[in-house]
Order: C-alpha cells, then structure tokens, then sequence
C-alpha cells in the first residue's frame, strides 16, 4: 500500500519549477483522496524561504532540505547518493520527478539503487489500494499504455503539462535541514557553468508561446515571431515540420514527439494542425491560428483564426502589441 510520497522538486532563481508545482498540487489531491503523506525533497546551498512557501501553497508541509553548497550545481555522483540516503530514512512507496534533463538523468540512477522499477516520461498516474497504475506513450506516442505495480519503491519521471491540480488546501511548511556528508566527486568535477546573457524562457514554463510550422520559408525568418514573443515576454517553438526541415533545433519542437505546453496564450504561425502536434497544445486555455489556408486543421483547434500571409500579419500584430502594451 501506498503510504508514502518523496517528490523531488527542481527549482531555479527562487522558484520552483513548473512540472514540480504540477506533481505537487496532484499528490496532495491524491493525499487527501487515499489518506496517504507527500513529502518534498529539496536540496542545493542557498534556498530563498519563497521555495518552501510555494511547496506548502501547493498543499505539502512535510519539506526535507538538504543544505550543501556542492549541490547547487547539477552533479549526479553528488546528488544520487543524497537522494538516496532521504530514501531510505523515510521509506517512500513512490518517488517522482520531473521529465526534465536533471530528472532524467536522476531518476534510473536512484532507482537501480534499488532495484525498483522506473516508469519514464508518464503523463498521467494512480493510486490504488496495494498498486500505483502509470500512464504513458507507446510505440512512437501513437498509443497509451497502462503499467501496475506493486512492487516498491517504485520511480517514476513525470511529464511537464500532463497532470493537473487544483483547489489544494494552503499549508504552512515544516521544513527539515539536514547538512550532506557526501563529497564523492567521481569521474569528473564541475568548474565553471557558462549561461548565456540573454534569459530565454523556457516552453514549458511561458505563460504565452509563438510557433512557427513549414509556412516558415527560412530559419532567418523566424526573427519575426522572436520578435512578436519578446514583445510578449513568452517563447519561440516550432512544430515538427519546421523541426525536420533545419529551421529551428529539436529543443523546440511542440507535440507527441517533443513538448507538451500548458500556455495561457499560443500563438500558431504556419503551422497546419496536424494531430501529432495539437496534441502538444490541448493545454493552452487560448489558441491564435494564423495560415493562409482557411482549411488548415488548425482551424479547428484555434479559438480565433486568421486567414493571410503570416509575412504581413505577424509584424503587424507586433506593432500592434508594442503600442498597446508601452501605453499601459
């Protein structure tokens, strides 16, 4: 039986990230359902008091932190062996993460600690009596499958934007230090993370996104909606086809097969609307489709549609957009 949940939350400039606000919110909804504990485990050098309080508004008071300057840097020979040791201090039947490139790499390292099972990339889980029920993509994400266990622990990364949360009781933090004693290097030590000078916002993290689809003649051309997103303080992404086609890098690609985005407002610039990447968007609350084919697909999943040449409509909309926003 589930009695236990340690979900490990990312978090970033005094932030906690996206997909662990998702995790949170909807073990603590499972929490009161299924009369099991969700614990947080935290951990890195200097953590502002906000990322303890926006773990308890997401209805989790229990909070392990784990206090090490060496953790504030990505480091799995230092932070396996830490998640490890919470671990088994607390027992959890179930241990989560976010599908992200930290827990990603995380993830399968705790787990074979353990010989537990690992459940990649799930969009959606449940608890049942003796068993946790986990949802995922098969076979080219063009089926789901369902997979029961009830051997623990059990781990599992959760896809960002699958799972949803809401009305969670506000809780008060209860925040545990503990100091690592874990100073193994390994094969390699981190000196020096190069960031870049300009702060992008990540797509699953913006509240409004512009992407660009085949109607996209060059990758130079994608300034315009760089242009139109900065405007807007969101971010640039591309369907699969402007994808495959060298315009803009995988990092970017929206659908089945890149991200799943949650935005208030997407913005869809020659992009048709092809199943596989209107799967990635039935997230966002606003759909604008602009296409010079009034029968797009996309047509049918965009909430207003314009029918013109996205060469004259998307700078128009950005003047439009600067004018408006420099007057408020």
């Amino acid at each position: 039986m589930i009695c236990t949940i340690l979900v490990i939350v990312e978090h970033k400039e005094a932030r906690i990230k996206k997909v662990s606000e998702e995790i949170l919110g909807y073990c603590s909804l499972l929490s009161a359902e299924r009369g099991c504990c969700v614990k947080a485990l935290v951990y890195g050098d200097k953590v502002e008091s906000s990322v303890f309080e926006q773990i308890g508004s997401r209805g989790v008071k229990d909070i392990i932190f784990i206090k090490d300057k060496q953790l504030a840097r990505h480091h799995p020979y230092l932070m396996v062996p830490v998640i490890t040791g919470v671990i088994k201090r607390i027992q959890p039947q179930l241990v989560l993460f976010g599908n992200t490139p930290r827990g990603i790499d995380l993830a399968p390292r705790v787990a074979q600690r353990f010989y537990g099972y690992m459940a990649s990339d799930v969009v959606g889980f449940e608890i049942e009596n003796d068993r946790v029920s986990f949802c995922r993509y098969v076979y080219g994400q063009r089926v789901f499958e369902t997979v029961n266990v009830r051997k623990y622990p059990v781990f599992a990364t959760v896809r960002p934007n699958t799972i949803s949360w809401a009305n969670v009781p506000l809780e008060k933090p209860e925040v545990k230090c503990y100091t690592s004693e874990q100073h193994d290097l390994g094969t390699y030590v981190v000196k020096e993370v190069v960031t870049k000078t300009i702060k992008e916002i990540g797509l699953n993290e913006a509240e409004i996104v512009v992407a660009g689809g085949r109607g996209i003649k060059k990758a130079e051309d994608f300034s315009m909606l760089e242009d139109l997103a900065r405007v807007l303080k969101g971010a640039v992404g591309a369907s699969r086809g402007a994808v495959d086609a060298g315009l803009r890098p995988y990092s970017a690609q929206i659908g089945q097969t890149g991200q799943t985005i949650s935005p208030r407002l997407y913005i869809a610039c020659g992009i048709s609307g092809a199943m596989q990447h209107t799967a990635g968007i039935s997230a966002a609350q606003v759909i604008v489709a602009i296409n010079s084919d009034p029968g797009a697909p996309i047509f049918k999943t965009a909430d207003y549609c314009i029918v013109g040449d996205l060469y004259q409509i998307v700078p128009l909309l950005t003047r439009e957009f600067c004018n408006r926003l420099n007057t408020i």
